[in-house]
């Protein structure tokens, strides 16, 4: 393994991000992956970092003033919801999911300036937020900031990001539906047996961007064998994009076993992946590559799920 080359970040700053009173997505998700990490001694192969508050203006890159300001007041209280039922407010909300943005933030100036090839956080990848709008346990979605700031902060326009976890990326899709330069890459659950319902293969982006996205839907209970069918269309995308930055969200809950979704990839694909994705990396973006750990709600699956792409990463 080379040491050195890939960051993670951990901290109690971002296992604060979790939702409590049995929800799905609870704070013990980071606890749960770090103690992995640690007992396979993948801390000795990459540097850790501390979670890091995103600048308010950062956060604005992706998202309203308005939506912004409405997360504050909820963080306040911590009661209501901020969408219709998924997404519970909770006391220090703000700063929670600000240091999920921030962190992501951070991971890429690193990589940007050259301090690391590869950057991995684990509490990263809320996917479904819509620039005005929460949704789905995610309330600031951090792949979406992290587009637009490459953009603002270094002019990367080729920014390939790819999805696999059970749920479709919806705000990430439609938030750059239109967008011809953004390379976006989702395999997931059928739509038609599973939230958000969207992502058929027939959306392939619209206007300028018409036919420039990839949606790969594949049935409940699909395993490594369906995985490893489809994924050579996302390497034939990706190699004919030529990305300048690449960007992966590595769901756990398409692992069997999740409680609310219904695939069943092992870590193996996961693994697969990211290795994979890595050499691609190597090849276009000069190694540039980040990974979020998106969703997952059996633990065993986070752990061994993160802990596998991680490995990918720093091997």
């Amino acid at each position: 393994m080379k040491a050195k080359e890939t960051c993670i970040y951990l901290g109690q700053a971002l296992a604060a991000y979790g939702f409590k009173d049995g929800h799905p997505f609870g704070p013990q998700r980071h606890d749960v992956f770090q103690a992995e990490l640690l007992r396979q001694g993948l801390d000795k192969h990459l540097v850790i970092q501390e979670p890091v508050m995103a600048a308010p203006g950062s956060i604005e890159l992706f998202h309203t003033t308005d939506y912004i300001e409405k997360v504050q007041d909820f963080s306040k209280f911590g009661t209501g919801f901020l969408d219709g039922g998924d997404t519970p407010s909770f006391i220090g909300m703000y700063e929670a999911a600000g240091h999920v943005s921030g962190s992501v933030i951070d991971a890429i100036d690193r990589i940007m300036k050259g301090e690391f090839r590869r950057a991995f956080s684990p509490i990263a990848g809320l996917h479904h937020a819509r620039r005005h709008v929460a949704a789905g346990f995610c309330v600031f979605n951090d792949c979406g900031i992290a587009i637009e700031y490459l953009r603002a902060e270094y002019g990367i326009k080729r920014v390939a990001y790819i999805d696999i976890d059970a749920h479709h990326g919806d705000g990430v899709f439609y938030s750059f539906e239109d967008d011809p330069d953004l390379l976006f890459a989702d395999i997931h659950q059928d739509g038609r047996t599973l939230y958000p319902g969207t992502g058929l293969k027939e959306e392939t982006g619209k206007g300028a961007a018409q036919g420039t996205k990839l949606n790969i839907p594949v049935p409940p209970h699909a395993d490594d064998a369906v995985f490893q069918s489809v994924w050579p269309q996302v390497e034939a995308y990706l190699e004919a994009g030529k990305p300048e930055f690449i960007l992966l969200q590595c769901g756990a809950d398409s692992i069997e076993g999740d409680p609310i979704t219904n695939m069943a990839f092992s870590p193996a694909s996961h693994a697969y992946a990211a290795l994979r994705l890595r050499d691609i990396a190597d090849h276009h973006c000069e190694g540039r590559m980040l990974g979020m750990g998106g969703g997952g709600y059996n633990h065993d699956n986070i752990a061994r799920g993160w802990t596998a792409v991680v490995h990918s990463m720093v091997s």
